[in-house]
C-alpha cells in the first residue's frame, strides 16, 4: 500500500476556482472549517448551493488544499489574491489541490506531461482509465475500485485538468491539450515554499512539485536564474552544486514583499 493512498475525494469538487477566491475572502486567520462553512452559508455569495454542497466544498475540498500546515496556505494565498494575477492564483490553486491529492499530481506527472511532450493534441478517456487501472494494480488505493468509480474518477482527473488550465473543452473521447506554463511569480513562491520546508538547495530542483508544471531539473535551474534577475535570490553553480542566497528570512516575509509587487 502506498504512503498516501489515492482517494475519490476529487468528487467533492474539481479545481473550485471561483469558490476557492471567494471562500479565501470570507477565511479569516482562527477560523476553523465548520466556521467558514456558515460563514459562507450566511454569506449569500453562494447562491442555489445547499447546506450538503457547501459542507463538501469546504471540508472535502478548501481544508486539505488550503487549512493543512496550521492553515499557512490560506493565510498565505488570502494575502497575495489581491496582487497576483488570475493566472497566477490558479496555478498556486492547482499545486496545492496536487499535494491534497496524489492521484491528481502523479496523473498530471505521469500523463499529462508525457503526452504534451509527445506532441499530442489531446489526452483521451481512455488512457486516463488505463493511468487509474495500472494505479490500482499497483495498490495505490485502499480498496479495488469498481468500473463505475473508474469511470467518475476518470471524469474528475479530467475536469480539475480542465479547471486549471492543463486541458480545453471536451472531446467526444476526452479533452484538447492546452499550453501551460508556470508563471514567474509561482516560481517564486515555490521555490521560497520548499526552502523553507528545508528541502536543500541541490534537492529542491529535482523536487517532485516542478514536474506538476512540467519542469525537469535543469528548467527549474534556468527559471531560478531568472529569478535571481529579480534580486528575490542569488544562485551560485560550481559543476554540478548548486547554492542559492535567500534574501528572506521566512515565507511570510517572501509572501509580505510578493504582495507589494
Amino acid at each position: 500500500m502506498t504512503a498516501h493512498p489515492y482517494t475519490t475525494q476529487l468528487q467533492a469538487g474539481l479545481g473550485l476556482v471561483h469558490e476557492t477566491r471567494t471562500l479565501l475572502d470570507l477565511w479569516q486567520p482562527g477560523m476553523d472549517p465548520t466556521e467558514l462553512k456558515e460563514t459562507a452559508l450566511a454569506s449569500g455569495l453562494f447562491p442555489g448551493v445547499t447546506a450538503r454542497r457547501q459542507r463538501n466544498v469546504v471540508i472535502e475540498c478548501f481544508k486539505p488544499r488550503y487549512m493543512a500546515e496550521d492553515c499557512q496556505p490560506a493565510n498565505f494565498l488570502k494575502i497575495l489574491k489581491p496582487v497576483l494575477s488570475s493566472s497566477e492564483l490558479t496555478q498556486l490553486f492547482f499545486l496545492y489541490t496536487c499535494r491534497a491529492n496524489p492521484i491528481l499530481a502523479d496523473f498530471v506527472r505521469q500523463v499529462y506531461w508525457s503526452r504534451f511532450a509527445a506532441g499530442a493534441e489531446a489526452i483521451e478517456k481512455q488512457e486516463t482509465e488505463d493511468f487509474i487501472r495500472r494505479s490500482i494494480d499497483d495498490g495505490k488505493t485502499v480498496n479495488r475500485w469498481s468500473d463505475a468509480t473508474i469511470t467518475r474518477v476518470r471524469n474528475y482527473l479530467l475536469g480539475a485538468c480542465s479547471d486549471y488550465g492543463l486541458l480545453g473543452n471536451p472531446l467526444r473521447n476526452g479533452r484538447r491539450i492546452s499550453s501551460f506554463r508556470i508563471e514567474p511569480n509561482v516560481v517564486s513562491y515555490l521555490a521560497h515554499d520548499l526552502h523553507f520546508k528545508e528541502v536543500g538547495d541541490n534537492y529542491l530542483l529535482g523536487h517532485e512539485d516542478w514536474a506538476l508544471f512540467g519542469l525537469e531539473t535543469e528548467d527549474v535551474l534556468a527559471e531560478l536564474k531568472r529569478l535571481a534577475l529579480t534580486g528575490q535570490i542569488i544562485v551560485q553553480t560550481a559543476g554540478s552544486v548548486v547554492h542559492i542566497a535567500w534574501r528572506a528570512k521566512s515565507m511570510e516575509e517572501h509572501v509580505r514583499v510578493l504582495a507589494q509587487g
